[in-house]
């Protein structure tokens, strides 16, 4: 086993064991805990009490960072028409149609949201294998597949981001950056919680929040309390 670093066992030392704490305590205590060489993404990492087997309890969505991620977002649309100069006015990276659906299908994936237009969709069906393992593939309920095109890259740019749960029911989601104030990782922290309550099943059973750890990209994990976010059904 690869020995952990100095850094990361003075961080270990700060964090109680068997003790959960409360989101605005967790985010302090991450905060104290010594700096890496760069400015660290911290993350909230979620265990779900879901079945992802089941197409009804699958959990998916967007919000809104009220302080975005910190991380510049690289945004392809495939779109025609008018919305190729409206998606590029918005600050999208990768703009095009027939050329970058082209680009796509022979492997280039160098973007970290895909964006189209409803009437594009059958076309990057093909892309679906490629795009969809990677988590790339545009989908309505992501907001990713509009008309407002131009909108929607404007706000991605400004902080959207889209969560999801993968096959054990784990959910992680980039909240900022280390060097972000603790207020504003607050405040982003508790628009993530906010967004993954809305998105709960209706047919999940049982605890729906099961665990959740803030973390920073080097750093060691704080588990939260969840008792007020607690929904048991």
């Amino acid at each position: 086993m690869k020995k952990k670093s100095k850094r990361y066992r003075k961080g270990l030392e700060k964090v109680e064991a068997g003790k959960v704490y409360p989101l605005q305590a967790a985010i302090a205590l991450l905060k104290e805990m010594p700096a890496a060489k760069f400015d660290e993404t911290v993350d909230l990492a979620f265990v779900l009490g879901i079945d992802p087997k089941q197409n009804d309890q699958q959990v998916r969505g967007t919000v809104a960072l009220p302080h975005g991620t910190g991380k510049k977002v690289r945004i392809a649309v495939f779109a025609k028409g008018a919305q190729v100069d409206e998606a590029k006015a918005a600050g999208a990276d990768f703009v095009g149609h027939e050329d970058l659906i082209k680009k796509v299908s022979e492997g280039w994936a160098d973007f970290d949201i895909a964006v189209t237009t409803p009437d594009l969709m059958k076309e990057l069906g093909r892309l679906g294998k490629m795009l969809g393992p990677r988590g790339l593939m545009p989908s309505p309920k992501t907001g990713t597949v509009t008309r407002e095109v131009g909108k929607t890259v404007k706000e991605l740019k400004a902080g959207r981001i889209e969560f999801r749960a993968d096959k054990s029911a784990n959910v992680q989601v980039p909240i900022g950056k280390k060097s972000f104030a603790a207020s504003a990782l607050m405040e982003n922290a508790q628009t993530v919680i906010d967004g993954l309550l809305k998105a709960k099943p209706a047919t999940s059973k049982g605890i729906y929040m099961r665990k959740c750890v803030v973390s920073s990209t080097m750093g060691v994990g704080v588990p939260i309390d969840l008792k007020e976010y607690t929904v048991v059904v």
